[in-house]
This record gives structure tokens, C-alpha cells and sequence, in this order.
């Protein structure tokens, strides 16, 4: 080891490392637990499902679909924990509202209204709360949800990081919009509405101090008006995902093993910015498992295909959409991506998460 190397590595206190995808048969609660990957998968299967009744819970898609008083409803909850609270792009109170949002936005619901609680740990400075809760009713405003009820919590100094904050969504389903992964049939063609990779990127920059040559901002944004643009070509979206913490990889695998079918990614279709691919390449991570907080992957029968790619790329948040693939028969529950060298590899459900508290 260099004498360059070895003061690198006593800046970056390398003892005070954890590992948030350790071994699976852990005791205790790990990072890998929230990373959205198999960990967390396993997590919600074999602990919380059963704890809270049974498999009929929605505890594999963004929301739950319920019928109450004639009426279909989506409802969501989540958690914010990124760190730092502000990043290019955006904010934990951006994040808070655009995350609820869009888990709503794919079951086809149109967001309605949200809860907010706040936990504060004690220390943290006013003016930083003043800014995280304008940004979280400014974020509302532009999603054309209402934030109707909320709670506050403070925790003592040391015990908490800050802010970290919960919203809870409800929203309205539309009649005849059945958006679930049980619906994906072999021969969907698989839609992504954007560059993907981009808000793990953003985060792991500022959170590291490390720079790229350009700044690479969040892709934080509310997908309802997006999915609306698509209802309007054709109720019959087989499903719809936002591909957050686990990336498009998760997404896929996730939507691969409920419906039972094979994917098949065409690995130079995928659109990865410059900037991110090269970020990447640098930090050694894959951009298809680099979480995004803006964009959605949709599994389209193929004869709407064409109209809803369409009708994405005239609405903002899908100018760049691009076709990456379709559901198949073959290999059913597995991804698999063709390289453009024209092999074949696996792309496997992430373990734990490249880039922890990214949301």
C-alpha cells in the first residue's frame, strides 16, 4: 500500500464501515433489510406478512387497491430516511410526497390526499425543518395532492438523524383500470420512461463529496400526470412500477416473479445518462440497480405499445421513454438482459442495496 493510499484510507475511516448487504441469516436487523432487494423481500415475507395476517396483505406492490363504499381505492404508506436532507434536485420533503405519489400512481389511482408525520431529532435547527416542510407543501401543490392530517415526534439528541419523515396517501382508481403484476402476459412490451440511475447517483455525490465533471440531479418528480397520459391511449396497462430503491433490476425481477413470465432486457436500450454510466463505471455499481425517484416502468400489451410510447414522450416526464424489452415464456420468474456484444446474463434480484438511504 502507498503512503497516498494509506492516508485515503484512514480519511475514510474504513472501521467505521457496515455492510448493507451482509449474509442472510442474520440475527439481528441489517442494512440490506431496507434496501428493497431479496433481504427486504424475505424480511416482509417470512416476518411482517405473517405477523399481520396472512399473504392476502399488499406487501409486494406500491399500494393497496380496496373497495370501500362502492368505490375503488389505492392507499400507500412510506418512510424517508436519505441522507443528507438536501440534494441537487431536491429535498427529504420532495421525496416525501413524490414517493407516496407515485406508489399511488401505479395501481392507476389519481393521488388525493396524504398524511405527514414529522420525527425531529432533538438539535435539529428550525430554519432546516422551515425548509423541509416548505418543499414538502410546495412538492404537494405541484402533485395536486392536500396534505390533510399529520403528527409530530421529537427524539432525544444522538437517537435519530435530523428528520425523517412518513406520509401516507390515498387515492382514486379509476373504473376498469386493473394495473397489478398478475396481469403481465408473455409478449408485454416492456416500456421505461427515462433515463434510469440518476437519484442514487445524485445522492451518493453529495453524500461522498465525490465529483463527476457535471452535476447529476435527482430525477424527484410526481409520475400521476404521466400515468394519466397513458390511461388516456388505454385502460389496459398491465402494470406499472416505480423502480426506486433496488433500481429497474428489483422492478423487474419483482414483476417477473409474480406474473410467472421470463423478461428479456435489450441492455443497450436501457437509457443510462453519460454522466451516470460514468459515475458508475467509477464507483463500480450497475446502473440498472441505482435507485430512481422519477421515473416508472410499465409492461404494455403489444398492441398498445406503440400509442402509450407515444403518448409518454409528448408529456414531460417521458420525453425520453424508450422500449427495453417484453415479457416471454421462457425462464419464467427471471430477468435476463442480451448484451450488445450478443450474449445473454442474468440479471438477479439484488441482494441488500448498492447505495444505502437513498430515500
Amino acid at each position: 500500500m502507498s503512503e497516498t493510499t494509506e492516508v485515503r484510507a484512514g480519511a475514510l475511516d474504513v472501521l467505521g464501515w457496515t455492510c448493507p448487504a451482509p449474509l442472510r441469516n442474520q440475527p439481528r436487523v441489517v442494512m440490506g433489510h431496507g434496501g428493497g432487494g431479496a433481504m427486504s423481500a424475505e424480511l416482509v415475507e417470512h416476518l411482517f406478512l405473517p405477523a399481520f395476517g396472512g399473504p392476502d396483505l399488499a406487501g409486494t406492490v406500491d399500494a393497496a387497491a380496496l373497495e370501500l363504499g362502492g368505490a375503488r381505492l389505492a392507499f400507500s404508506t412510506d418512510s424517508f430516511v436519505v441522507r443528507p436532507l438536501f440534494f441537487p434536485g431536491g429535498s427529504i420533503g420532495d421525496l416525501a410526497v413524490n414517493g407516496t405519489v407515485n406508489d399511488l400512481a401505479m395501481s392507476g389511482a389519481r393521488p388525493a390526499y396524504l398524511s405527514c408525520g414529522f420525527i425531529l431529532e432533538e438539535g435539529v435547527e428550525l430554519s432546516v425543518v422551515q425548509r423541509v416542510a416548505e418543499a414538502l407543501g410546495a412538492a404537494a401543490r405541484t402533485a395536486g395532492v392536500e396534505v390533510v392530517t399529520g403528527d409530530t415526534k421529537v427524539v432525544e439528541a444522538g437517537h435519530g438523524d435530523g428528520i425523517f419523515i412518513n406520509t401516507s396517501g390515498i387515492g382514486l382508481i379509476p373504473h376498469g383500470v386493473d394495473v397489478r403484476p398478475q396481469r403481465v402476459v408473455p409478449g408485454d412490451v416492456v416500456i421505461v420512461s427515462g433515463p434510469v440511475g440518476v437519484h442514487g447517483v445524485a445522492i451518493m455525490s453529495v453524500r461522498e463529496g465525490l465529483e463527476f465533471g457535471v452535476e447529476i440531479e435527482s430525477d424527484c418528480a410526481p409520475l400521476a400526470g404521466l400515468v394519466e397520459a397513458m390511461l388516456a391511449v388505454t385502460e389496459d396497462l398491465h402494470v406499472l412500477r416505480d423502480p426506486t430503491r433496488g433500481g429497474l433490476a428489483a422492478a423487474l425481477n419483482e414483476i417477473a416473479s409474480a406474473s410467472g413470465t421470463g423478461v428479456v432486457v435489450q441492455e443497450r436500450a436501457v437509457p443510462v445518462p453519460a454522466a451516470v454510466a460514468n459515475a458508475c463505471a467509477v464507483l463500480g455499481l450497475d446502473p440498472m440497480y441505482v435507485a430512481n425517484e422519477g421515473k416508472l416502468v410499465a409492461f404494455v400489451p403489444r398492441e398498445h405499445a406503440d400509442a402509450v410510447l407515444a403518448a409518454m414522450r409528448a408529456h414531460p416526464l417521458g420525453r425520453e421513454a424508450a422500449v427495453i424489452g417484453e415479457a416471454v415464456e421462457a425462464h419464467p420468474g427471471m430477468v435476463v438482459a442480451r448484451t450488445g456484444l450478443g450474449g445473454t446474463r442474468v440479471v438477479d434480484m439484488p441482494l441488500g442495496e448498492q447505495l444505502p438511504r437513498i430515500c
